[in-house]
């Protein structure tokens, strides 16, 4: 795990209150050290970045309330960059991650420490790369544990175990987008998907590279489910076992039992499992399998099922043992994945209370989804037309990278030449979003951001569009949780549809599942200063453009202002 200490931080107070203090202080210190390891999967060799030679990468735990530092030094030849997805960054926005939007990134021989603090949030969240498509291979848990001496709202399980899926390319991930942005056609999708690190018996070669999870009659098991595929949403069951559904994106919900989980690149799912308590008698061998949840046009993502296996101790016992398969929806089942998404709600109980916001001060209407863009001159392209390359847009505006760190352009003052604050409220052209698309939708180029007041109550109705085919986007929100009030099918309606919102107990999530052919509507107070960035979390869009960023300005009071860079910020 790299080097790993505890510390306790010095306060001044009174003896009375020192104990409790000293068990709400602790300071988790860990060192990432990005190498290049080789690594064989599928029957092939290939050097891979990984932090601390591990592959997923070390897992970092800690507790609500504490504080996490983590020095990251570069060994590779690529900038790299950390992003703790999820984790609120109050104030502290310079360790946020994102390349070009919170800082400049990490180069070859560098390193930077993060420093922040994990504040009200407790569950599963994780840590991946956040510059190009490095977040391929160096990604890694985070678990929160409650506070000392505050218990789980559900059983208390025996054990924890994360469960991360991933993809898994036989050649460099950087090569093949490099490539694709360069002939403006679709990259290459992924050879397998993998469960922490490893494909499964359903692939070539890849029998001995299977995950495989030992579980003790009747007791009860916290799998921790992180999607950290770059491209793909999945769909995740096991055999003959019934999960129970606890906690996303590190926010209680109110439990429910399903058979299949699904889980978009971003998400986190908490689930118990409870192990059936009369298997050990008759030893069986239950399968886990992942497959993706894809509204894309088939080719254009990774069609293949991994496969983990769920095995009761003592295993060894018997040699021949029945083997059972989960049954998992089709790969288009988008009523699946609208009633699964409608099922989730907040605790919203008086210690775990949703604050949803209901007075709107700042509204905005996102039309969010695929197009293209002519060619730039005497350069052919292999877009889904002559003369076109592939594009992503948010309201007509495709996203352009900076050369320099738009937060701290933000600090100093000095942003002309490196973003205009004049991102549009809404499509600066609108049509029927879920008809047939208009022939010219102007989409722009630009680096734009939405300027946010201080504690400004802020509703944003993302709406998928059929430009070129309706397509589900993951969209995540850097820098703040946010309640999914309402969503549906078709165009959304302004003056119908805000009398269904749920404003009493919605599910309190950073990433969402904006539907197919559809919208979803959600709410936050911009309660934390600095630059935060809002992306489509398909890297593949990513790329394209399918991103914007928000600035929120700082508050009257000393505790609602951004925090001053650190002194080792990577400059560009």
């Amino acid at each position: 795990m790299g080097a790993k200490c505890l510390s306790l931080l010095v306060f001044l107070g009174t003896s009375l209150l020192l104990p409790q203090l000293l068990l709400a202080a602790m300071t988790r210190y860990y060192t990432f050290n990005v190498t290049m390891k080789k690594v064989t999967r599928l029957c092939n060799t290939r050097a891979i970045p990984t932090v601390n030679g591990k592959f997923p990468g070390p897992k970092i735990v800690t507790r609500e309330g504490d504080r996490v530092v983590v020095k990251v030094v570069n060994n590779v030849k690529h900038n790299v960059t950390i992003h703790w997805h999820g984790v609120r960054q109050l104030r502290t926005g310079w360790s946020d991650g994102p390349a070009y939007i919170t800082q400049c990134p990490i180069q070859t021989g560098q390193s930077y420490v993060y420093n922040f603090t994990v504040t009200g949030q407790r569950g599963t969240l994780f840590w991946h790369a956040h510059v190009s498509w490095m977040r391929a291979t160096l990604y890694g848990p985070i678990v929160i544990l409650p506070k000392l001496g505050v218990p789980y709202p559900f059983p208390k399980p025996f054990k924890d175990v994360p469960i991360m899926f991933g993809e898994w390319f036989n050649v460099d991930p950087e090569a093949i987008i490099a490539q694709a942005l360069q002939t403006g056609g679709g990259p290459n999708v992924s050879d397998a998907y993998t469960i922490n690190g490893l494909p499964g018996p359903l692939y070539n070669c890849s029998s001995r590279d299977t995950f495989k999870l030992k579980v003790q009659p009747g007791k009860w098991y916290l799998l921790r489910l992180i999607n950290a595929a770059l491209n793909d949403e999945l769909f995740f069951s096991i055999a003959n076992h019934t999960l129970t559904i606890v906690d996303v994106d590190a926010s209680y919900v109110k439990p429910f039992d399903t058979d299949v989980v699904l889980v978009t690149p971003g998400q986190t799912t908490n689930v118990l499992l409870h192990a059936k308590p009369d298997e050990g008698c008759q030893p069986a061998t239950h399968l886990m399998l992942a497959r993706p949840y894809a509204t894309s046009r088939p080719g254009t993502y990774d069609n293949t099922t991994v496969a983990a296996v769920l095995e009761y101790s003592p295993s060894g016992q018997i040699k021949s043992r029945p083997l059972f398969r989960p049954t998992l929806p089709v790969f288009n089942d988008t009523s699946f994945a609208a009633n699964y998404s409608a099922k989730h709600r907040s605790l919203a109980s008086s210690e775990y209370p949703a604050n949803v916001p209901r007075r709107i001060d700042r509204p905005f209407f996102f039309a969010v989804g695929l197009g293209t863009t002519p060619c730039p001159t005497h350069q052919g392209c292999n877009g889904p037309t002559n003369d076109t390359k592939f594009s992503a847009s948010m309201n007509n505006v495709s996203f352009n990278m900076p050369t320099t760190a738009l937060l701290k352009a933000h600090y100093d003052g000095n942003t002309a030449g490196v973003y205009t604050a004049d991102f549009p409220a809404m499509p600066t052209q609108p049509f029927n979003y879920t008809g047939t698309p208009p022939n010219n939708t102007n989409v722009s180029n630009g680096t734009k951001v939405a300027v946010l007041p201080y504690n400004a109550s802020v509703e944003v109705v993302l709406q998928d569009t059929s430009i070129q085919g309706a397509e589900s986007h993951p969209l995540h929100l850097h820098g703040f949780d946010f309640f999914v009030v309402g969503q549906g099918v078709g165009n959304y309606n302004a003056s119908m549809h805000p009398a269904g919102f749920n404003l009493l107990d919605p599910v309190q999530r950073n990433t969402v599942g904006v539907p197919a052919g559809g919208w979803v509507a959600i709410r936050f107070y911009a309660d934390n200063p600095g630059v935060w960035f809002m992306h489509c979390h398909l890297e593949v869009h990513t790329s394209w453009g399918l991103k914007m960023a928000w600035v929120v300005n700082d508050g009257p009071l000393p505790d609602q202002k951004l925090m001053p860079p650190p002194s080792d910020l990577p400059k560009c």
